[in-house]
């Protein structure tokens, strides 16, 4: 994937021809790495789209993309037909919607053949017609906005039908380094002032948007880490306190016929308990602090169950290990030297 301006179809033609590539398509943004390149989207409507009382038309992204496109990116048409070399300038004007696009605008029925429109007032300022266009093809849903995908409401346009400039997109099985010179060398054959800058593949552009959240993820979950084990460090310090504590109270019991097993069983018991207790008004404080936060902080997600559930466990290990162990000693003890302890 290399960024670039318009060029001739020639350039497509002789980029398709070198060794081990196999498609070539251009599209106006870079997944992920452009997020946010048309904002929000723009407002459309579609035929036979009846809006309620002061409901408002939706938002889609707005996508200029060559024929292929869709298969260099190995997004599957889920009916109708792609893009090709007639959906010209002079021709009729077309589009293709994505899934969610024709589930919201055409429920229970096929999105081809009925006509889209936008009908943003932004659309006048960037020259874009506000007129009615054929739908010909229903894409699955790409999310090139987030890495996390989610419901995506995008339409493409023809590329030869709308404001050009774009994205070089480049599927092959081979190196894909290895060809940005060949096709660097194409281009500026064509343009000597085109540019040609960023070539990277789709995996290395994800990576490259996720490195800030993977550092936070690693400098939290450092935190997370020194949180959980001061907590470890706590709980076990006071139940080995507490039964530590108890040695008088163990001999007593000894000596009146208590079976050292069941003692020891007894305080493992008392202290799982306490720790269940512990946890479980640890984690209702918590979610009741975290909706509080998520008022007044925007994109505050509540904690997955998985780490939620290790950490009770741990802490719960922790308080039995920390009862075992004192326990186990006191049980152990000459019942007089237990009766004599302060």
């Amino acid at each position: 994937m290399i960024s670039y301006g318009r060029t001739p179809d020639q350039v497509h033609r002789q980029i398709a021809e070198l060794p081990g590539v196999d498609r070539v398509a251009v599209g106006t943004v870079v997944p992920w790495r452009d997020a946010g390149l048309f904002g929000p989207g723009f407002q459309f409507t579609a035929d036979g789209n009846v809006r309620a009382s002061g409901e408002e038309d939706p938002r889609a992204q707005f996508r200029t993309v060559s024929p292929g496109f869709f298969a260099a990116l190995g997004v599957p048409i889920i009916s109708g037909r792609d893009f090709n070399d007639a959906d010209r300038k002079d021709t009729e004007k077309v589009v293709i919607v994505s899934q969610s696009v024709a589930q919201r605008m055409f429920p229970n029925q096929d999105a081809v053949g009925h006509h889209f429109m936008w009908s943003d007032p932004v659309m006048k300022f960037i020259d874009v017609s506000t007129g009615p266009r054929r739908i010909i093809g229903v894409a699955a849903d790409m999310d090139d906005e987030r890495v996390v995908p989610g419901p995506a409401m995008t339409v493409y346009h023809p590329f030869e039908q709308e404001i050009g400039g774009g994205r070089l997109f480049v599927h092959t099985q081979s190196d894909p380094y290895a060809l940005v010179t060949p096709i660097t060398r194409i281009v500026r054959d064509m343009s000597v002032a085109q540019p040609v800058e960023r070539a990277a593949t789709l995996e290395d552009v994800r990576a490259e948007v996720l490195t800030p959240d993977r550092l936070n993820a690693l400098v939290f979950g450092g935190f997370a880490a020194v949180a959980l084990a001061i907590a470890v460090v706590g709980v076990a310090g006071v139940l080995v306190f507490s039964v530590s504590g108890r040695t008088r109270e163990f001999g007593i019991r000894l000596a009146l016929g208590a079976q050292p097993q069941n003692l020891l069983k007894g305080v493992i018991a008392e202290g799982a308990v306490m720790a269940t207790g512990g946890i479980v008004a640890g984690g209702v404080l918590g979610y009741i602090m975290a909706r509080i936060a998520s008022s007044y902080i925007l994109d505050i997600r509540m904690p997955d169950v998985v780490p939620v559930v290790a950490s009770a466990g741990v802490l719960l290990a922790a308080a039995v290990i920390a009862s075992f162990l004192p326990a186990a000693r006191a049980a152990r003890i000459d019942v007089m030297q237990a009766l004599r302890s302060e």
